[in-house]
């Protein structure tokens, strides 16, 4: 008994210890450690960013001809152009508040969906809206309630994209948005790719999507197969993107670290896919719409193309090697251009994939077996 009284205090500077040194890694832990491996973007890739967040903050704009938020220079538009304007009135909850505008200058389809509210329970309740594996989307899953406010839109406007995109053969048709919105836009993206022929069948390499600080709305393979059209802008220390959406509050107390200016780089993320809260007093504002460095150095571009095509063929082997089931890329587009049509990520064919995944839910099955049971009221408890 002595003995076991003299070790408590050792075990007790054990534990402290390690407290400390996981307290520690996290404050040390930043936004760099997850991008130090990309590639430096291109200035192709970074040009349209600019002017998608000022089309995005133009949303919050109650009128466009006197403006009241306008940002350094201006929103850069011309309201004449702003075909359609919809408020909470009009979408009654189910999505936040967007635009379609048409832009001639850029020969684009926008449509723009602004970010989340806090204080409006609707826009809350979108967010929440979603259990793991309730939402299944070709062959993956995806966020429950951004799924539903995505369709919501689409088949509130997929006449009036039909439309603008048959008048002007040419134009792009571009999804963006910001926060609750960039996850609507993700989803309304792969809505419309999966359902092309009711926009008179656009080609895929016309459709866009960019999103600003995205929350985590679909999973792995899903994210890789439509990386050609997806495009997730994340700002250093962006706590949203590395939340998962179920939580119903996020700390705000944050510690202080140096801030440093921000590198811009791009990846097809397969491990580590922001998946820690970065401790910082920036979490929250580098959630809020980027601000844009007036003067972005961009060079290599040769280089920089040839990278990318093989970093995202370094990502397909990668997702192939975790065995990722369903995930193919089925049109070389953007700046991963120099992928092959059709790229199976799995050298399996679907029997394999699903004979794969099942052998894999067996073994999670058995190994929670040997674990727990089931008490008699029915909840799950460590086997004694």
């Amino acid at each position: 008994m002595s003995c076991i009284t003299c070790c408590l205090p050792i075990l007790e500077c054990v534990y402290c210890l390690a407290c400390a040194r996981w307290a520690w890694k996290r404050c040390r832990y930043t936004a760099g450690h997850e991008s130090r491996n990309w590639g430096v973007s291109s200035a192709e890739e970074f040009q349209p960013i600019p002017r998608i967040c000022r089309y995005i903050l133009s949303v919050y704009e109650d009128d466009l001809r006197n403006p009241v938020w306008a940002p350094p220079g201006g929103y850069q538009m011309n309201p004449d152009w702003v075909v359609l304007r919809k408020d909470y009135d009009d979408t009654g909850g189910q999505v936040t508040p967007y635009i379609v505008y048409l832009d001639h200058d850029n020969a684009d389809v926008v449509l723009v969906v602004r970010g989340l509210t806090m204080g409006r329970e609707s826009d809350r309740a979108i967010l929440l809206d979603n259990q793991l594996g309730m939402a299944p989307f070709d062959g993956g899953y995806v966020h429950n309630g951004l799924l539903k406010a995505a369709m919501w839109v689409f088949d509130t406007e997929r006449e009036l994209l039909r439309d603008l995109l048959e008048k002007n053969p040419t134009y792009t048709l571009t999804f963006a948005g910001h926060s609750l919105g960039a996850g609507v836009v993700a989803l309304l993206t792969l809505v419309a790719l999966q359902d092309r022929e009711i926009l008179g069948n656009v080609d895929r390499k016309r459709v866009r999507c960019y999103a600003m600080a995205p929350p985590r709305c679909v999973s792995l393979n899903l994210a890789v197969r439509y990386a050609d059209v997806v495009n997730s802008v994340v700002l250093q220390d962006d706590f949203l993107p590395r939340t998962t959406a179920t939580l119903e509050a996020v700390f705000k107390s944050l510690i202080w670290f140096q801030r440093l200016p921000p590198s811009v780089r791009t990846a097809v993320p397969v491990d580590g896919r922001f998946e820690h809260i970065v401790i910082s007093c920036n979490a929250i504002s580098d959630h809020g719409v980027m601000e844009i460095p007036p003067n972005q150095r961009m060079e290599r571009q040769e280089k920089l193309a040839r990278e990318h095509g093989e970093e995202y063929r370094e990502a397909l082997r990668r997702a192939a090697a975790l065995d990722v089931p369903h995930s193919y890329v089925p049109s070389p587009y953007g700046t991963f251009n120099t992928v092959e049509t059709g790229v199976r990520l799995s050298t399996r064919s679907p029997g394999e994939d699903s004979l794969a995944a099942s052998r894999w839910r067996d073994s999670w099955d058995d190994f929670i077996g040997r674990l727990f049971e089931k008490d008699e009221s029915g909840h799950m408890a460590f086997k004694k």
